[in-house]
């Protein structure tokens, strides 16, 4: 396609967040933005955006080709260090033994020592991949050669791991079959050595990519993508070591990526689609318990089934603000930032996102 038919395109499908969400105050989206226009790279696809707060800015990644699977596709990344984001570069591709294949789901990560780690996965398909990592030493201006990571590991599957108390990093996992879907959890020291992996009773259903939340009484939480229309959870009382079996929420799931974030004053905050077939609405939901949720914003709100905005990621930055980054259409990834704290709820009753 024509790339000036393809940015009069986006303008014409672009929702304007502002003035179609109800159920926020009219500053709490302070930024909605692209981290890059369509003729600032040489990649026309993109999915699975990470994205991570630096000693100078912001770090988002994501992967890139021509369409997802294909052996070009691509790590790359972009640098917002002065309020405005840098031309993306490529930080890692899929050559392996004299052979090309395509890399996944990119996830960031920053150790206790500062140093910048940058998961991902590489293989013909979620099936059969491995999983690898690379250091940043410069705040993800330059990166270090890939490492595999050993025992057959996969490190973070889709989200952002946590620090856990003791020093441990806790991984958020999963694997796939042809016939099942299970989530499990992996950790490693700070050094990115001794990984384990941790089971969880997955009680027969098919769910991946999960997310963590932490409680005010160390209780963590695990969220995560199902095939049976809900988001399902899991819950720790030992800092990761056991998990109960896994249950429905009553938060609809249309398959698709979700993540979530515990805020500085404990308030917990969802991304997702808050639908069960489609990926063509994306919202934001808020609890304090992790079991009544609230509607807090509608970050795109399509007619048109064939739209996709999904794969969110979201972190909060040391200012407060809410950084959520997600594909747009497979074309682009969007950036938006919000103010938590003046941001208006509504009933979430029953799985069911209240109307305007």
């Amino acid at each position: 396609m024509n790339k000036l038919i393809y940015l009069i395109l986006i303008g014409c499908f672009s929702t304007n967040i502002i003035e179609n969400n109800p159920y926020k105050g009219t500053n709490s989206i302070t930024t909605s933005e692209y981290i890059y226009q369509a003729n600032d790279v040489d990649f026309p696809s993109c999915h699975a955006s990470t994205i991570l707060e630096t000693n100078e800015g912001l770090l988002a990644a994501w992967f890139g080709g021509t369409d997802e699977g294909n052996q070009d596709v691509c790590i790359y990344a972009a640098l917002n260090l002065s309020g405005k984001w840098n031309k993306p570069f490529k930080v890692a591709e899929g050559l392996q033994d004299g052979k090309r294949f395509p890399c996944w789901n990119p996830v960031l990560f920053k150790k206790d020592n500062g140093e910048i780690v940058l998961y991902y996965k590489v293989g013909p398909n979620p099936r059969e991949w491995w999983g690898l990592f690379k250091t940043s030493k410069d705040k993800g201006k330059t990166w270090s050669p890939e490492t595999k990571i050993s025992d057959n590991l996969l490190g973070p599957i889709k989200n952002k791991p946590v620090r856990l108390p003791d020093g441990k990093i806790l991984y958020p996992t999963s694997f796939e079959t042809r016939n099942e879907w299970n989530i499990y959890m992996e950790t490693s020291d700070q050094d990115l050595k001794n990984w384990q992996k941790i089971s969880i009773d997955n009680k027969n259903f098919k769910s991946i990519q999960p997310t963590i939340l932490f409680h005010p009484d160390g209780t963590l939480q695990l969220l995560c993508r199902s095939m049976n229309k809900k988001i399902n959870e899991s819950w720790s009382k030992n800092n990761g070591q056991t998990w109960s079996p896994l249950v429905e929420t009553l938060i609809p799931n249309n398959d698709a990526g979700i993540d979530a974030v515990t805020l500085s004053d404990g308030l917990l905050l969802l991304v997702f689609n808050p639908i069960v077939k489609g990926r063509q609405k994306l919202g934001v939901a808020v609890s304090k318990d992790g079991i009544n949720w609230e509607a807090a914003a509608l970050l795109e709100n399509e007619t048109d089934r064939n739209a996709e905005f999904s794969y969110p990621a979201v972190i909060q930055t040391k200012d407060g603000l809410v950084h959520i980054t997600y594909t747009w259409n497979r074309k682009l990834i969007k950036h938006v930032v919000i103010d938590p704290k003046i941001l208006k709820t509504k009933p979430y009753l029953n799985g069911i996102w209240p109307e305007e």
